[in-house]
Formats: C-alpha cells, sequence, structure tokens
C-alpha cells in the first residue's frame, strides 16, 4: 500500500512540475503550446534531414575522389612499368 502512495505522489509532483514549466513558458496561450511544439518538431525534422544529405553527399564525394585517385596511380603505374623493367637479351 506504501509503494502505491509513494508512486502516486510521485506522480502527482511530476504532473504538477510539467504544469508550472508550461505556465511559465507558454502563460495564457495553452491553445498555441501545440501549434509550437508541432512546428519546433518539424523544424528539428528538416534539420536532421538536411544534416543526413549532406553527409551522403560528402560520403559519395569522398568515395568518388578516391576512386578516380586509384584510377589515376593504376593508370601511371601501367605506364612506368614496361619502361621500368629492363629487356631481357635472347643470349642469356
Amino acid at each position: 500500500m506504501a509503494r502505491d502512495y509513494d508512486s502516486q505522489l510521485l506522480e502527482s509532483v511530476a504532473v504538477r512540475r510539467r504544469r508550472m514549466r508550461d505556465a511559465l513558458l507558454f502563460g495564457a496561450q495553452r491553445g498555441r503550446r501545440t501549434a509550437d511544439e508541432r512546428l519546433g518538431k518539424v523544424f528539428g525534422g528538416i534539420a536532421l534531414t538536411a544534416v543526413l544529405c549532406a553527409g551522403c553527399v560528402g560520403w559519395s564525394f569522398l568515395q568518388h575522389t578516391l576512386a578516380t585517385q586509384k584510377a589515376e596511380q593504376e593508370k601511371q603505374q601501367r605506364q612506368v612499368q614496361p619502361y621500368g623493367q629492363p629487356a631481357k637479351s635472347a643470349k642469356s
């Protein structure tokens, strides 16, 4: 029975604090609170989406740059390799 009373007391204190906080933040404009919360979530979602898109574009650019560099290195190695090895003579 004591646990029920304690949990009820804690819950009522939490509700009271939330109501006091909301009254302090929003005052008499309680109806506007839901619109403000929704707009905040929308802008947060847009910001998160923009960050994820920028990360994907950056990763794609990095992969493309590394692939281009690797292709250039392979091309240079193919051009240098035949000239770098001395030709073997038929007499040896």
